[in-house]
Protein backbone atom coordinates (compact mmCIF):
# COMPACT_ATOMS: atom_id res chain seq x y z
CA UNK A 1 0.00 0.00 0.00
CA UNK A 2 1.53 3.20 -0.86
CA UNK A 3 1.64 5.98 1.99
CA UNK A 4 0.53 9.16 0.65
CA UNK A 5 2.29 12.68 1.54
CA UNK A 6 0.36 15.05 3.05
CA UNK A 7 1.16 17.70 0.79
CA UNK A 8 -0.11 15.47 -1.55
CA UNK A 9 -3.33 14.55 -0.03
CA UNK A 10 -4.16 18.00 0.21
CA UNK A 11 -4.59 18.09 -3.27
CA UNK A 12 -6.84 15.46 -3.18
CA UNK A 13 -10.63 16.01 -4.01
CA UNK A 14 -11.70 14.39 -0.61
CA UNK A 15 -9.84 17.02 1.08
CA UNK A 16 -11.18 20.23 -0.23
CA UNK A 17 -14.95 21.61 -0.23
CA UNK A 18 -14.03 24.52 -2.15
CA UNK A 19 -12.00 25.65 -4.98
CA UNK A 20 -8.34 26.37 -5.28
CA UNK A 21 -7.36 30.00 -3.97
CA UNK A 22 -6.10 31.45 -6.64
CA UNK A 23 -8.25 30.17 -8.76
CA UNK A 24 -9.93 33.09 -10.68
CA UNK A 25 -7.45 35.34 -9.48
CA UNK A 26 -3.79 34.58 -10.54
CA UNK A 27 -5.12 31.90 -13.28
CA UNK A 28 -8.55 30.68 -14.74
CA UNK A 29 -10.01 27.50 -15.74
CA UNK A 30 -8.10 27.20 -19.01
CA UNK A 31 -4.72 27.59 -16.96
CA UNK A 32 -3.98 30.72 -18.51
CA UNK A 33 -2.64 33.56 -16.23
CA UNK A 34 -4.29 36.78 -15.40
CA UNK A 35 -3.14 40.16 -14.73
CA UNK A 36 -2.08 40.18 -11.21
CA UNK A 37 1.14 42.50 -10.76
CA UNK A 38 3.26 43.33 -7.88
CA UNK A 39 7.25 42.97 -6.75
CA UNK A 40 9.22 40.54 -5.12
CA UNK A 41 12.83 39.44 -3.69
CA UNK A 42 13.48 36.68 -6.03
CA UNK A 43 16.53 33.94 -6.64
CA UNK A 44 16.07 32.41 -10.47
CA UNK A 45 17.28 29.07 -11.05
CA UNK A 46 20.89 29.74 -12.75
CA UNK A 47 20.14 28.87 -16.48
CA UNK A 48 22.10 26.70 -18.59
CA UNK A 49 23.39 24.90 -15.42
CA UNK A 50 22.94 21.05 -14.27
CA UNK A 51 20.07 22.08 -11.90
CA UNK A 52 17.88 24.25 -14.49
CA UNK A 53 17.84 20.90 -16.43
CA UNK A 54 17.29 18.52 -13.79
CA UNK A 55 14.63 20.68 -12.60
CA UNK A 56 13.53 21.53 -15.50
CA UNK A 57 13.32 17.11 -16.36
CA UNK A 58 10.96 17.06 -13.42
CA UNK A 59 8.43 19.75 -14.70
CA UNK A 60 8.37 17.73 -18.03
CA UNK A 61 7.71 14.53 -16.30
CA UNK A 62 4.75 16.58 -14.24
CA UNK A 63 3.48 17.46 -17.66
CA UNK A 64 3.52 14.11 -19.02
CA UNK A 65 0.93 12.67 -16.13
CA UNK A 66 -2.39 12.14 -17.10
CA UNK A 67 -4.00 15.05 -14.88
CA UNK A 68 -1.66 17.64 -15.74
CA UNK A 69 -4.47 19.70 -17.26
CA UNK A 70 -5.91 20.25 -13.81
CA UNK A 71 -2.91 22.12 -13.61
CA UNK A 72 -2.08 25.74 -14.88
CA UNK A 73 2.08 25.53 -15.42
CA UNK A 74 4.44 28.59 -15.30
CA UNK A 75 6.73 29.59 -18.18
CA UNK A 76 10.45 27.28 -17.48
CA UNK A 77 12.03 31.06 -17.51
CA UNK A 78 10.26 31.62 -14.56
CA UNK A 79 11.35 29.12 -11.94
CA UNK A 80 12.84 30.61 -9.18
CA UNK A 81 13.05 30.60 -5.01
CA UNK A 82 11.33 33.07 -3.50
CA UNK A 83 13.39 35.17 -0.94
CA UNK A 84 11.05 37.58 0.46
CA UNK A 85 7.15 38.39 -0.42
CA UNK A 86 6.78 41.80 -2.37
CA UNK A 87 3.36 43.23 -2.43
CA UNK A 88 0.85 42.10 -4.74
CA UNK A 89 -2.33 43.70 -6.22
CA UNK A 90 -4.99 41.29 -4.34
CA UNK A 91 -3.15 41.35 -1.03
CA UNK A 92 -3.69 44.99 -0.30
CA UNK A 93 -4.45 44.76 3.68
CA UNK A 94 -1.52 44.84 6.48
CA UNK A 95 0.72 43.27 7.48
CA UNK A 96 1.47 42.52 3.76
CA UNK A 97 1.66 45.99 3.15
CA UNK A 98 4.03 49.12 4.61
CA UNK A 99 2.23 50.76 6.77
CA UNK A 100 3.21 54.01 6.13
CA UNK A 101 2.06 53.89 2.63
CA UNK A 102 -1.58 54.24 1.74
CA UNK A 103 -3.64 50.68 0.74
CA UNK A 104 -4.64 51.96 -2.88
CA UNK A 105 -1.21 53.30 -3.73
CA UNK A 106 -0.33 51.63 -7.50
CA UNK A 107 1.59 48.79 -7.96
CA UNK A 108 3.89 50.89 -10.09
CA UNK A 109 3.88 53.20 -7.44
CA UNK A 110 5.29 50.81 -5.22
CA UNK A 111 7.57 48.76 -7.52
CA UNK A 112 9.47 52.77 -7.77
CA UNK A 113 9.70 53.63 -4.47
CA UNK A 114 11.27 50.09 -3.28
CA UNK A 115 13.84 50.85 -6.03
CA UNK A 116 14.91 53.61 -4.30
CA UNK A 117 14.54 51.99 -0.89
CA UNK A 118 16.32 49.27 -2.42
CA UNK A 119 19.37 50.92 -4.38
CA UNK A 120 21.73 51.15 -1.34
CA UNK A 121 20.97 47.72 -0.24
CA UNK A 122 24.00 45.79 1.37
CA UNK A 123 24.07 42.37 -0.08
CA UNK A 124 24.82 39.66 2.21
CA UNK A 125 26.66 36.30 2.04
CA UNK A 126 25.40 33.99 -0.79
CA UNK A 127 23.64 30.50 -0.02
CA UNK A 128 23.32 26.96 -1.16
CA UNK A 129 20.00 25.60 -1.22
CA UNK A 130 18.72 21.69 -1.55
CA UNK A 131 15.56 20.12 -2.44
CA UNK A 132 13.52 18.64 0.20
CA UNK A 133 10.15 17.08 -1.17
CA UNK A 134 8.33 17.70 -4.37
CA UNK A 135 4.54 17.96 -4.56
CA UNK A 136 2.41 18.02 -7.90
CA UNK A 137 2.95 22.36 -7.46
CA UNK A 138 6.85 22.73 -7.28
CA UNK A 139 9.53 21.59 -5.14
CA UNK A 140 10.31 22.33 -1.35
CA UNK A 141 13.97 24.01 -0.45
CA UNK A 142 15.80 24.57 2.23
CA UNK A 143 19.36 25.89 3.19
CA UNK A 144 21.97 22.88 2.23
CA UNK A 145 23.66 23.40 5.90
CA UNK A 146 22.70 25.54 9.19
CA UNK A 147 24.84 28.20 7.73
CA UNK A 148 22.60 29.00 4.59
CA UNK A 149 19.34 28.72 6.87
CA UNK A 150 20.91 31.43 8.83
CA UNK A 151 21.98 33.25 6.09
CA UNK A 152 18.47 32.61 4.12
CA UNK A 153 16.98 34.09 7.83
CA UNK A 154 19.19 37.13 7.71
CA UNK A 155 18.33 38.22 4.08
CA UNK A 156 15.11 37.76 5.23
CA UNK A 157 15.11 39.89 8.21
CA UNK A 158 17.09 42.42 6.49
CA UNK A 159 14.51 42.88 3.89
CA UNK A 160 11.70 43.01 5.94
CA UNK A 161 13.92 46.07 7.63
CA UNK A 162 13.90 47.38 3.67
CA UNK A 163 10.17 46.81 2.70
CA UNK A 164 8.50 48.05 5.75
CA UNK A 165 6.15 45.06 7.11
CA UNK A 166 6.81 41.07 7.76
CA UNK A 167 4.24 38.65 6.80
CA UNK A 168 2.81 36.14 9.79
CA UNK A 169 4.45 33.64 8.35
CA UNK A 170 8.33 35.42 8.53
CA UNK A 171 9.95 32.98 10.49
CA UNK A 172 8.99 29.93 9.17
CA UNK A 173 8.37 30.24 5.81
CA UNK A 174 8.86 27.35 3.32
CA UNK A 175 11.14 28.44 0.09
CA UNK A 176 10.22 26.65 -2.71
CA UNK A 177 9.97 26.63 -6.20
CA UNK A 178 7.03 26.76 -7.95
CA UNK A 179 5.81 24.84 -10.94
CA UNK A 180 2.18 25.05 -11.46
CA UNK A 181 -0.93 26.19 -9.35
CA UNK A 182 -4.10 23.49 -8.87
CA UNK A 183 -7.03 24.24 -11.36
CA UNK A 184 -9.11 21.17 -10.10
CA UNK A 185 -8.09 19.17 -7.35
CA UNK A 186 -6.79 15.47 -8.13
CA UNK A 187 -9.34 12.63 -7.55
CA UNK A 188 -8.15 10.61 -4.77
CA UNK A 189 -7.94 7.32 -6.81
CA UNK A 190 -5.06 9.20 -8.71
CA UNK A 191 -2.96 10.26 -5.28
CA UNK A 192 -0.93 6.59 -5.23
CA UNK A 193 0.28 6.92 -9.11
CA UNK A 194 1.90 10.43 -8.08
CA UNK A 195 3.07 9.38 -5.22
CA UNK A 196 5.59 7.07 -6.82
CA UNK A 197 6.47 9.18 -9.58
CA UNK A 198 6.94 12.19 -7.34
CA UNK A 199 9.16 9.42 -5.03
CA UNK A 200 10.93 8.49 -7.89
CA UNK A 201 11.84 12.22 -9.50
CA UNK A 202 12.95 13.16 -5.38
CA UNK A 203 15.08 10.51 -5.78
CA UNK A 204 16.20 11.86 -9.35
CA UNK A 205 16.80 15.31 -8.31
CA UNK A 206 18.59 14.55 -5.10
CA UNK A 207 21.13 11.98 -7.47
CA UNK A 208 21.17 14.93 -10.65
CA UNK A 209 20.98 18.56 -8.67
CA UNK A 210 21.87 17.96 -4.59
CA UNK A 211 22.18 21.55 -4.39
CA UNK A 212 20.15 23.91 -6.62
CA UNK A 213 22.42 26.71 -8.46
CA UNK A 214 20.93 29.84 -7.76
CA UNK A 215 21.36 33.36 -9.29
CA UNK A 216 21.83 35.96 -6.54
CA UNK A 217 18.43 37.39 -4.98
CA UNK A 218 17.21 40.26 -7.46
CA UNK A 219 14.33 42.53 -6.78
CA UNK A 220 11.59 41.99 -9.31
CA UNK A 221 8.37 43.38 -11.06
CA UNK A 222 5.70 41.22 -12.26
CA UNK A 223 2.65 41.20 -13.91
CA UNK A 224 1.74 37.99 -13.57
CA UNK A 225 3.44 34.45 -12.05
CA UNK A 226 5.12 34.31 -15.83
CA UNK A 227 7.88 36.45 -15.50
CA UNK A 228 9.96 38.21 -12.85
CA UNK A 229 11.67 41.29 -14.55
CA UNK A 230 14.88 41.66 -12.90
CA UNK A 231 15.20 45.51 -11.66
CA UNK A 232 18.37 45.77 -8.78
CA UNK A 233 20.68 42.27 -8.19
CA UNK A 234 22.20 42.01 -5.21
CA UNK A 235 25.20 40.35 -5.86
CA UNK A 236 28.34 41.99 -4.21
CA UNK A 237 27.15 45.77 -5.58
CA UNK A 238 23.55 45.96 -5.77
CA UNK A 239 23.53 45.88 -9.63
CA UNK A 240 20.61 48.22 -11.02
CA UNK A 241 18.80 47.31 -14.78
CA UNK A 242 17.03 49.62 -16.88
CA UNK A 243 13.12 48.76 -16.68
CA UNK A 244 11.59 48.12 -19.77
Amino acid sequence: MTLISPSLLALGRSANDAPPRHLGTRYNTQGLFLLEPGNTVVSHVAAGSPSEAAVLAVRDRLMAMPEARQFAFTQPSSLHMTIFQGIIEHRRKLPYWPAGMPLDTPIEVMTAYYRERLAHFAPLEQFRARVTGITPTGLALEGDGAADRACLKAWRDAFAEAFGYRHPDHDDYQFHITYAYPVDWLDDAALPRWQAMLDEQLAFLREQAPVIALDPPAFCSFEDMNHFEELIVFSERPAIKEQK
